[in-house]
């Protein structure tokens, strides 16, 4: 069409883009970047044959394929010319590490550390394969572990983000195994478990320092969340009204120590130690010594139990 648009006089209408090949891409390596490299060269030429016409917008358009040309250039010798990225670019699959299998937990051994996963511990929080992508390889099938493929201080950081403990390790290098945080925590999950961080013994068992403990009643694996709340459609707030500040967010004279918290049969968890409260934002809900929390999900005054469980005929097993 010519004429064009009355804000852009002179301007035509050209034919739309269509993809006459197979869009799926190209496999990695010297090949498709040469392929790429030689298309932005015949494009830069066109470009240039095209501006010899002195239109202001034609010359800025091929300027720009001029610099998009020069740069797929200097990539393909870049690569050509460096043997280390031919390498990663076809890494092959690394070898399974040594891994078993007891009670549940699966211990995979690497050159400085063993990590341990419970699966029937997690619950998808996924720091694990976001942060450690070529340690925790997602969605395949057979070893998914893979100790080795990053530092192991970075490791070590990317466990003890896991919420709920399901992994975990043991040091072979000589250097510390995880301890206990220097604040005892229970963080309210939106719509979610609790996430107690602390030197926790459970149910009288040091069953380590991380643990998601359910709060909407409906989990298979009590007093461990196993994520049903989900499917249940548990609604309740992980941002809870804070306490009165003179009395249940007073500053405790110690914020660490042993923290033992037992489930009651058909009710809540019983909590003794030195813990602090939060929101799911870290927010400070109440700051206690001894507790009762709600398990069941129909407390009205969650995070603490005020009997409902009795009422709603909760059960724990």
């Amino acid at each position: 069409m010519d004429g064009g648009a009355p804000g852009n006089p002179g301007c035509h209408a050209g034919m739309s883009f269509t993809a006459l090949r197979d869009a799926a891409p190209f496999a990695p390596g010297p090949s498709s970047w040469r392929f790429f490299s030689e298309r932005f060269e015949e494009l830069a030429r066109a470009g240039a044959e095209l501006a010899a016409a002195g239109n202001p917008r034609t010359t800025q358009a091929a300027g720009m394929l001029a610099v998009l040309s020069s740069r797929a250039s200097r990539a393909r010798s870049g690569f050509a010319a460096s043997p280390a990225a031919m390498v990663a670019v076809a890494a092959p699959v690394p070898t399974a590490p040594p891994a078993a299998v007891a009670d549940g937990i699966e211990s995979i051994e690497g050159e400085h550390l063993t990590l341990l996963y419970e699966g029937k511990r997690c619950i998808h929080a996924r720091f694990c394969v976001t942060g450690a992508p070529a340690v925790f390889l997602a969605n395949v099938k057979g070893p998914w572990i893979f100790p080795d493929a990053m530092p192991v201080e970075r490791l070590v950081d990317i466990a003890h983000a896991c919420p709920s403990g399901a992994i975990r390790y043991r040091r072979k290098d000589g250097a510390a195994d995880e301890t206990a945080p220097p604040v005892n925590l229970a963080a309210i999950r939106e719509a979610g478990p609790y996430a107690v961080h602390g030197d926790v013994r459970l149910d009288g068992q040091p069953l380590g320092f991380r643990m998601t403990l359910c709060r909407c009643g409906a989990s298979k694996n009590k007093p461990f969340c196993d994520s049903s709340h989900h499917d249940a459609g548990f609604h309740a707030t992980g941002e809870p009204e804070t306490g009165v500040a003179d009395t249940s967010t007073a500053m405790l004279d110690v914020r660490n120590g042993p923290l033992s918290i037992d489930p009651e049969p058909d009710g809540p968890l019983q909590v003794r130690g030195n813990l602090e409260i939060t929101s799911g934002t870290g927010r400070v809900v109440s700051r206690v010594q001894q507790a009762r929390l709600c398990r069941c999900g129909a407390s009205g005054s969650k995070p603490f139990c005020d009997g409902s469980y009795a009422r709603v005929g909760f059960r724990s097993t």
